[in-house]
């Protein structure tokens, strides 16, 4: 099979790649880029734990050809922490408990930053229906769902704003 020339954008470096053109987001990443942290499970975008943020949001990279990643920004949970240290949202699932097995956790992080990215002051009811298309099969949500808010917090002290009540 012909392969296309793709350049994509992963955690703030440029990579070109020939790839065949039917290869998914999740495959580029994993086999050519050796950035395992985005999972493969159900292939069928219904279990969240290939998320990954493109151009700022939460995408299913299983369900995204590699082409059609070209000119987007990509961030994968490697991407996510800064000179060695965590992000807030690694730490608080850390901080928190929310990871038992750890399989959905990267997926389950993506989710959260490209949500509180567009909702900086979210409710409770608002973080559970954000991570609802991610499924956890150990930790029963609590813990991730405390670990967000907890996030949110922080960020709403540091910005002046307040949470929303629910």
């Amino acid at each position: 099979m012909s392969k296309i020339l793709v350049e994509l954008q992963v955690n703030g470096e440029s990579h070109e790649l020939a790839i065949e053109p039917h290869r998914t987001l999740l495959e580029v990443l994993r086999e050519n880029l050796g950035l395992t942290g985005a999972k493969e499970a159900c292939d069928l975008g219904e279990c969240g734990v290939c998320m990954v943020l493109m151009g700022g949001k939460p995408v299913l990279s299983c369900l995204v050809l590699a082409a059609d990643a070209q000119g987007q920004e990509i961030v994968t949970i490697e991407g996510l922490a800064q000179g060695g240290k965590p992000h807030p949202l690694q730490q608080a699932f850390v901080e928190h408990g929310a990871i038992q097995c750890g399989y959905c956790t990267p997926g389950m992080i993506m989710t959260a930053k490209g949500f509180l990215n567009s909702h900086p002051a979210p409710t409770e009811e608002d973080v559970r229906k954000a991570i609802g298309n991610n499924i956890c099969r150990c930790t029963g949500y609590k813990k991730i769902v405390e670990a967000i808010m907890d996030v949110a917090s922080q960020n709403a002290v540091q910005s002046g704003e307040e949470l929303a009540k629910v």
